[in-house]
């Protein structure tokens, strides 16, 4: 039985394509999980859009879609990704923020409106389900996938997830703010003893204090809370833009001398937990 996590974009903010940012990738928020034969994608950001090209080559028809929130780098790939145009396939997509404020489907149909976007919502010709809860609550799915919520800290809110199969558990934990000196519950509680935790580590300490109040965190947050939490490896995600090649080399190499489990994670990389 397989448990594996792709990344397909692991910027945030603002997709970078340019030749500084070739070895960790340029596209914004987009993870896939694979368990076995089903697969789950976590945001939509501008790296769906190559993950929509390798589920038609794969033929993969039925998918998942689990977002953070609706910030623009997490949903304007969502246009973009094509098997959600063709007749025939079928993606659920869910959010945790959005129940009191018109839910999920209104917000990609405004994204795809006029005079945003050329073509609404409904040009896309697959079945298309869309689905709102509350941060906090627990659903599965009929192959033994478990999934568990809790809202973390983030401007408009948004939702951490926990997949849980076979055994194994993996956590996405992006976007979300720390407070100084105080570890945040609903994360902690989220990733104890995981297998893998994917964290928000736009910043570092040292840069954190100048962006209190625009949603984010720190590595070495992400450090602090992961080994509080027994977890077993830590991804860096969601890279400023402002982060080239080079500075990403040198954050990794930092964040290893601190904590050996630790890894940057690069777009198109894959992770068996």
């Amino acid at each position: 039985m397989s448990f594996a996590v792709k990344f397909w974009g692991v910027r945030g903010s603002i997709a970078c394509p340019s030749p500084q940012h070739i070895e960790y990738g340029g596209n914004t928020s987009c993870i896939e999980i694979k368990a076995d034969d089903h697969r789950l994608i976590l945001d939509a950001g501008t790296g769906i859009r190559c993950l929509g090209q390798d589920l038609l080559k794969a033929g993969h028809k039925n998918s998942h879609l689990l977002l953070t929130h609706t910030h623009w780098d997490h949903i304007n790939g969502f246009p973009f990704f094509t098997p959600a145009y063709i007749p025939g396939n079928s993606f659920h997509v869910m959010a945790g923020h959005l129940m009191d404020v018109g839910g999920i489907r209104q917000v990609l149909a405004s994204q795809m409106a006029n005079p945003t976007f050329p073509v609404p919502l409904e040009v896309m010709q697959a079945s298309l389900t869309f689905e709102d809860f509350r941060g906090g609550e627990d659903f599965s799915f009929n192959n033994g996938i478990r999934v568990f919520t809790k809202p973390l800290n983030h401007p408009n809110g948004a939702t951490g997830y926990r997949i849980e199969y076979n055994g194994k558990a993996i956590c996405y934990v992006t976007d979300t703010e720390h407070v100084i000196g105080a570890p945040d519950q609903n994360v902690l509680a989220l990733i104890e003893g995981a297998d893998l935790v994917i964290y928000d580590t736009t910043y570092s300490d040292e840069t954190f204090k100048e962006k209190i109040g625009w949603g984010h965190s720190t590595w070495q947050e992400g450090i602090r809370v992961c080994q509080q939490a027994n977890v077993k490896r830590l991804a860096l995600f969601h890279h400023d833009p402002e982060h080239t090649d080079d500075m990403m080399t040198e954050i990794e190499k930092l964040a290893v001398e601190k904590w050996d489990k630790v890894f940057a994670a690069k777009e198109l990389m894959t992770i068996e937990v």
